[in-house]
């Protein structure tokens, strides 16, 4: 275990935010803003933010870490341009009646399809083991079973 490895998360929490050179075995280095950094594999995530691109993310795996140096501090907009990059894209505002008329139409395809669909207050049910919220996109899918969740999102990207 390396002393980046047995640094505390509150020892983590210092780097946040901030601008840092990582240096990592066989004299790796990178450079970027600590996004945060994995409490159990002491992974350090950097964000990067190249000209006219959105920005990119690099992953330094714990046990390679050998030495990380405080470049600069980030500043308010620094901060939130790093709380940005994991937010949801803002989804577009529906009134209560185009959600219901998305309810029901896709409510209708699916059982026009023969995919067994029921309501339960404003989520759709599939089959008993999936739920699609409001919007109902395949963004919106949830399901423990990740083989029926694929299926019904690519049926789902296919209808949209």
């Amino acid at each position: 275990m390396n002393d980046w490895q047995r640094k505390s998360p509150l020892d983590w929490e210092t780097y946040v935010n901030k601008l840092v050179k990582v240096v990592a075995v066989e004299k790796h280095e990178y450079e970027g803003w600590v996004l945060t950094v994995d409490p159990v594999s002491a992974t350090i995530v950097l964000a990067t933010f190249p000209e006219n691109e959105k920005g990119s993310l690099s992953f330094v795996m714990g046990h390679a870490v050998q030495k990380v140096e405080i470049l600069r501090e980030g500043d308010s907009d620094m901060e939130q341009r790093l709380a940005r990059i994991l937010a949801p894209e803002e989804s577009p505002a529906y009134s209560p009646e185009e959600l219901e008329k998305r309810k029901a139409a896709l409510k209708t395809w699916l059982e026009t399809n023969h995919i067994p669909v029921g309501e339960q207050g404003r989520t759709l049910s599939v089959a008993g083991v999936l739920t699609i919220e409001p919007p109902y996109g395949p963004e919106q899918c949830s399901s423990a079973n990740e083989i029926i969740l694929a299926r019904v999102q690519g049926l789902l990207q296919g209808y949209l």
